[in-house]
């Protein structure tokens, strides 16, 4: 089969599609909704992890009958296309300990989707020797629960396994990003999220070989000379699943050539570090490595200067690396881990002299379109 943009395009306009092929093959799948669920397991366990994406032209409707409306909107939308059938081929699904709208979506979603298999793994909320014990426990207790379910011992050889495929897959998402660095980049926003999404949606194995298919397709494009300079935009936020956002910047003029997003590089960039004893390594990453504001990280220094580059110093080196322009920080409505932080953000990304464009989102095309005119403004600022 053919891997590269086509494949792409096909797999993200009918999300889920491969899952269904590979389902009447006999294959399985665990859904999850979450960047901090422990991919490696269920990989290791002979199953495909399949991360459920709510849909932005879609109204929610059957979900607001089980889950109050001031639930996020991505939630809300995720279980709304649970509950209309499009995910009807999981075998189960595992949520982490992450935001409280994921964490207390659990037990609605077990109760009401009925799956053959449920998780819940309780993940500590600081960065502590003592935390990671906890959570090296909790993985055991998934490991073993799991394992139950499947019908096998997920062992350590088998974890170290997936744990060098699952970051092969991360290598090939930044040499993917690598493009984005050109002036001007060689591939778009757009372009980039239609190929996370669709690679989110695909066993591990098959997501490596559509990686290496775009990065091969993108690397024979002739480099052209842009008929005037475009800003160059970093988008900052949670999850991103949808292009309708990203190409809303891209038509206005602007090139988006870096994020700090969920389904981005807050997933990708990390590795698991490949130790002898393969648990310590996926609790180590999930709960120390995925920059999260579900997770507190004091500071080093004594400072509130200090405390903002703890958490916050990725951004720095993203606008440095991708030769950001300007920063638009996009926070989905109830969203409370990043709208909390959205002052202490913004100080900081204008810190770095950096303009910050802040936009609150509903998870609804009918939002986004009231975008154009601030995005429009913003992006007239600094051309200037």
């Amino acid at each position: 089969m053919a891997q590269g943009l086509s494949t792409v395009e096909k797999y993200y306009q009918d999300y889920g599609c491969r899952a269904r092929e590979l389902r009447k093959q006999g294959e399985k799948f665990i859904g999850y909704l979450c960047a901090l669920t422990p991919l490696e397991m269920i990989t290791a366990a002979g199953f495909v992890p399949f991360r459920i994406k709510g849909d932005v032209e879609e109204p929610i409707t059957k979900a607001d009958a089980q889950m109050e409306t001031i639930v996020c909107p991505l939630v809300r939308s995720c279980f709304d296309m649970a509950l209309k059938g499009k995910y009807d081929f999981l075998d189960g699904i595992v949520i982490p300990h992450a935001c409280d709208s994921i964490t207390r979506s659990y037990s609605t979603m077990r109760h009401t989707l009925g799956l053959p298999y449920s998780h819940f793994i309780n993940i500590p909320h600081t960065v502590k020797d003592a935390s990671l014990k906890f959570f090296e426990a909790e993985l055991n207790t998934f490991r073993r629960s799991f394992g139950r379910f499947a019908g096998k011992e997920i062992s350590d050889e088998r974890l170290v396994q997936a744990i060098e495929l699952h970051n092969e897959n991360r290598a090939k998402v930044r040499e993917l990003y690598e493009f984005r660095k050109l002036d001007p980049p060689m591939v778009s926003g757009v372009e980039i999220t239609k190929t996370l999404v669709a690679a989110m949606s695909l066993p591990v194995q098959e997501s490596i070989a559509l990686l290496s298919g775009v990065v091969n397709e993108i690397k024979q494009r002739r480099r052209n000379a842009p008929s005037q300079k475009r800003p160059r935009i970093m988008v900052v936020g949670a999850q991103v699943d949808d292009i309708a956002f990203i190409k809303l910047i891209e038509d206005s003029g602007a090139d988006v050539v870096a994020d700090s997003v969920c389904t981005g590089s807050r997933d990708f960039f990390p590795d698991v570090d490949e130790t002898q004893e393969p648990l310590g390594g996926i609790a180590n990453h999930y709960l120390s490595k995925l920059n999260c504001p579900r997770t507190y990280r004091g500071s080093a220094g004594k400072t509130y200067q200090d405390d903002l580059k703890a958490r916050f110093g990725d951004i720095s080196s993203y606008v440095r690396d991708f030769k950001v322009d300007g920063v638009v920080l996009y926070v989905l409505k109830y969203c409370d881990p990043f709208g909390f932080e959205v002052p202490a953000r913004k100080e900081y990304i204008e810190s770095l002299n950096t303009p910050v464009l802040y936009l609150e989102d509903e998870y609804s095309m009918a939002s986004i379109g009231r975008f154009r005119t601030r995005i429009q403004a913003f992006l007239e600022m600094i051309a200037k």
